[in-house]
């Protein structure tokens, strides 16, 4: 059974209206403005803007704006017009700041796309593109869970009520015949949510007995003496499902078309550059998350190994996997059902992988 993934945040509204309040893999909400361009804005103005400002999470499952940023690469392809970029840490935050025009395009999971498509009954924004799939593990104390059949009575955290992995957690144990109430998280399994930042001193401090959590938590809680018993990608059809989308205001896509494309042509040519240097890749993802503008800390060896092997990078949206995700929400009662019918316009997408000799991705019936 495909579970569902990245982050429907539930805030304090009541459960059938939890449309309104679906969030992202984060650490916090607050965003982090990026001063330091490392590659200077050079040549003719894209569309004749002076910037095109991005955001994003300072996450390994966001390795290609984070990558992307630090090669230079986006400002490249755009020329004259600087790249600026925002971190952000929850994906309410980050579609906030696409609505109010803060930014103009972003890496951001599908349940706060989904969200943001629904709540503004198909204006905001659309999905251009894919980036990664992957990157979620339950990683148990292997002292209290000898395995998946020995769930019952235990503490299990996700990193928030009705985000995309706590709905994969309660599709996952319903499937596996444990009763648990959605809300309050009670049952043969305790649900319980916890901040991906402070799920890992929980672990050690015993107060759970493991997390479904996002890379690079994951690995922190393997680092921290715990085992991976279940990669969510077995979950899924060729073990794939998206995890980080590219999105973009449409107002935004309307007007500056060019613009939208150059970014497209970076990240189309980031995710190339990754899976060509994957040792190289890692080094310049790390160097990124330590610098102040996005985490301030890079990870240890034994933490970005690991997190970096387990997201795979890719340019396809994987969109039949989006509506799976969202009609999975919907099945746990955490969701009204969304029409998603017009969220992906891939026009952009598909004509810079032309351009590059690669195969188009399809939208899955949801385009516009």
């Amino acid at each position: 059974m495909p579970a569902v993934r990245h982050r429907l945040l539930a805030a304090a509204v009541t459960l059938p209206l939890l449309t309104g309040a679906l969030g992202a893999c984060g650490y916090g909400s607050e965003a982090k403005k990026d001063t330091a361009a490392k590659v200077a804005p050079k040549g003719p103005k894209t569309d004749g803007l002076d910037q095109v400002r991005i955001g994003l999470f300072g996450n390994t499952t966001h390795a290609t704006p984070l990558v992307g940023l630090q090669k230079g690469l986006f400002q490249k392809e755009l020329g004259g017009t600087q790249v600026k970029s925002s971190t952000f840490n929850a994906g309410p935050a980050e579609i906030e700041a696409l609505n109010s025009g803060a930014i103009d395009i972003g890496w951001i999971g599908p349940s706060p796309a989904i969200n943001g498509y629904a709540k503004s009954h198909g204006k905001s924004l659309k999905i251009i593109s894919g980036s990664a799939s992957g990157g979620v593990s339950l990683v148990v104390n292997p002292k209290k869970i000898k395995g998946l059949g020995d769930l019952k009575g235990k503490k299990i955290a996700t990193p928030q009520l009705g985000n995309t992995q706590d709905v994969a957690l309660l599709n996952f144990l319903a499937d596996k015949g444990y009763k648990v109430d959605a809300a309050s998280g009670k049952g043969d399994v305790t649900v319980q949510r916890t901040d991906n930042k402070v799920t890992p001193t929980a672990f050690e401090q015993g107060s759970i007995d493991g997390a479904w959590v996002p890379e690079p938590t994951a690995s922190k809680l393997v680092a921290a003496g715990g085992k991976s018993i279940l990669d969510e990608k077995t979950l899924w059809k060729d073990g794939k499902f998206v995890i980080t989308n590219v999105i973009v205001s449409q107002k935004f896509l309307k007007e500056h078309p060019k613009a939208v494309e150059a970014v497209l042509r970076g990240s189309v040519k980031t995710n190339a550059w990754i899976r060509s240097h994957p040792a190289e890749a890692k080094k310049t993802l790390n160097d990124k998350l330590g610098s102040a503008d996005v985490a301030g800390k890079s990870l240890p060896d034994n933490v970005i190994d690991p997190a970096f092997k387990n997201v795979d990078i890719t340019d396809d949206p994987l969109a039949a996997t989006l509506q799976e995700e969202a009609d999975h929400a919907v099945k746990a009662g955490l969701l009204k059902k969304p029409d998603l019918r017009g969220i992906y316009d891939l026009t952009l997408l598909n004509k810079v992988l032309k351009s590059q000799g690669k195969q188009p991705v399809d939208d899955a019936g949801l385009g516009s």
